[in-house]
């Protein structure tokens, strides 16, 4: 067991996974990065005999995708009845827009049962439309104009109430077309009995939550050192249509009259025309990751933080809300950063406020592009490898940021977005530059004693191909998924919008093809009737104005 050879992509042999295998990487590669705090975790999970742990993770996929015309423009109409209430069906919701739904997965117990559950959804969701088709990529179809696409209706509660005026300003602030941007946010948790056998090989004497909370925050911090290989290796937005930009200067490349580009992008989403949070420099905004009080505290301040701009905007307008304040975030989930923290939160709770009384419960990774060739939108391969990435970054040494490397994470995130796949690009690792193609290289080496692992804990060979497929990606960056879909583009000799409907309507001619299970179906139409009656109940029980559930809300 953990004694197969790895090897790199000159034909050397690093060593053996289990005793030593990594102990080389750095020297070969010339790296500034230590795997040495890896190889003895990997060891010590070995030693423990309790492998099988890992095999009780629980993963969850939130799938967004736009409601559009079959023509191709943004869809006019309301969320349908048939799906139930945004507001309360826990399966099917909607996001910034009216048009942009929201396809969630309860936790799973594996990567088959997560894909199943939202192939079942699309396939109810589709049962369900009338005329429109889901678009199958991450950057939008045509959009005529910010006005033209609705925000988000949730009904006459309260509760309803703030979820509609907090897109209503982010809609002000960032304006409405940057936020149907789409993209697949991929959950994850490790088990209980994971989290036991890790604190005891730790040799940890805190309590068990705060140890877990403790670790998943090392896990953020390695995710936003290391999270430049997601856009490269699933980034699946290297253009746009150019009404997308409505009539705007941009730097990018003209594809072709209706499509603009840049020839080495992997996910523009990711990049400088995507949503960050560009006041950042502006009001000084930057999550703190040291540990998850820092993190806490940090986005408390931002939330409780005037920030002139926004006060000119006004907050109470003619009787009207436009925005929930006029702070530098309205609530915590305005701060955009491509991996999250989270607990499940009570009714009405505040994100930091369930962070703090009950830990970190899962991490949610935002970085991933709708992949326009399946589709789900995403795949096995690709789902396996995220469950190797967040293993290794648990595993890896993984000290504070600095400011300085904070400014690394940012730039080689941006690095990658448009240019990930140019010839010898160079990154920045530690204040040295390194070129990406051996930096991803050393990082997939170093993950294949995490990868073998898990194929043990499952039983399976899946983690290990999957790991070779990115490895086949980094050696040849035409085999990435931007650069395919720039490929067909040019073959087919079409722009982005084209592509687009073309895979979307492909996909929707794919799933009206499948039927669910008699049990699926009572399933989801229960939850959408069930979820009509709550928003009701909730409405009903509403006793204060929307003045005074503000103001209770911030209170907490």
């Amino acid at each position: 067991m953990y004694n197969r050879p790895l090897i790199n992509n000159d034909g050397h042999i690093y060593g053996l996974v289990h005793g030593g295998f990594l102990q080389n990487i750095s020297a070969r590669t010339g790296s500034a990065l230590s795997y040495q705090k890896l190889e003895q975790r990997l060891s010590a999970i070995i030693d423990s005999a309790k492998v099988g742990t890992l095999s009780q993770s629980k993963i969850g996929i939130e799938k967004e995708s736009l409601r559009a015309a079959e023509t191709g423009g943004i869809s006019q109409t309301p969320h349908p009845q048939s799906l139930g209430s945004p507001l309360t069906n826990p399966y099917i919701t909607t996001d910034f827009s009216e048009a942009m739904m929201e396809l969630i997965t309860p936790p799973c117990d594996s990567v088959e049962q997560a894909l199943d559950f939202l192939n079942d959804l699309q396939v109810f969701v589709y049962s369900q439309l009338r005329e429109e088709i889901l678009w199958a990529t991450s950057m939008p179809c045509v959009v005529e104009s910010g006005d033209s696409i609705p925000v988000a209706q949730y009904g006459k509660s309260n509760a309803g109430m703030m979820k509609t005026v907090y897109r209503r300003g982010l809609g002000y602030r960032y304006g409405r077309t940057m936020q149907v941007i789409a993209g697949v946010h991929f959950n994850y948790s490790f088990s209980d009995n994971f989290w036991a056998m890790y604190q005891d090989i730790e040799k940890d004497k805190q309590q068990r939550q705060s140890f877990i909370s403790d670790q998943y925050m090392c896990l953020i911090r390695n995710m936003l050192r290391y999270g430049w290989l997601i856009p490269y290796l699933f980034g699946a937005s290297p253009a746009v249509c150019k009404s997308f930009l409505h009539g705007k200067p941009s730097l990018l490349s003209s594809f072709n009259e209706n499509t603009v580009y840049e020839p080495y992008a992997t996910s523009l989403r990711m990049g400088d025309i995507g949503y960050t949070n560009n006041k950042e420099s502006m009001a000084g905004i930057k999550a703190n990751y040291d540990s998850l009080d820092t993190y806490i505290e940090s986005l408390r301040c931002a939330i409780e933080t005037p920030f002139d701009e926004y006060e000119k905007i006004g907050v109470k307008v003619d009787g009207e809300y436009r925005q929930l304040n006029a702070n530098i975030l309205q609530i915590e989930n305005e701060y955009y950063s491509t991996v999250r923290p989270k607990q499940v939160l009570l009714d009405n709770e505040k994100p930091t406020n369930a962070l703090e009384q009950r830990g970190i419960e899962y991490i949610e990774i935002r970085s991933i592009d709708v992949n326009a060739f399946d589709p789900l939108g995403i795949n096995e391969e690709q789902l396996r490898f995220l469950e190797i990435f967040v293993l290794f970054c648990l595993l890896q040494e993984s000290p504070a940021l600095s400011p300085n490397e904070i400014n690394e994470i940012d730039m080689n995130l941006v690095q990658v977005a448009h240019m990930g796949r140019e010839p010898g690009i160079r990154l920045s690792c530690n204040d040295e530059s390194i070129e990406l193609r051996q930096w991803a290289s050393e990082l997939l080496a170093a993950m294949q004693g995490v990868a073998q692992l898990l194929d043990d804990a499952h039983d399976s060979k899946s983690y290990t191909e999957s790991l070779g497929s990115q490895l086949d990606c980094v050696l040849d960056p035409a085999m990435t998924t931007s650069a395919r879909m720039l490929e067909e583009m040019r073959e087919n000799d079409e722009g982005f919008y084209h592509f687009a409907r073309r895979m979307s309507l492909e996909h929707h001619n794919y799933f009206n093809t499948l039927a669910l299970t008699e049990d699926r179906k009572r399933q989801f139409e229960q939850a959408a009737n069930d979820s009509i009656a709550l928003q009701l109940a909730i409405e009903a029980d509403d006793t204060i104005d929307f003045d005074e559930y503000l103001r209770r809300y911030f209170a907490q």
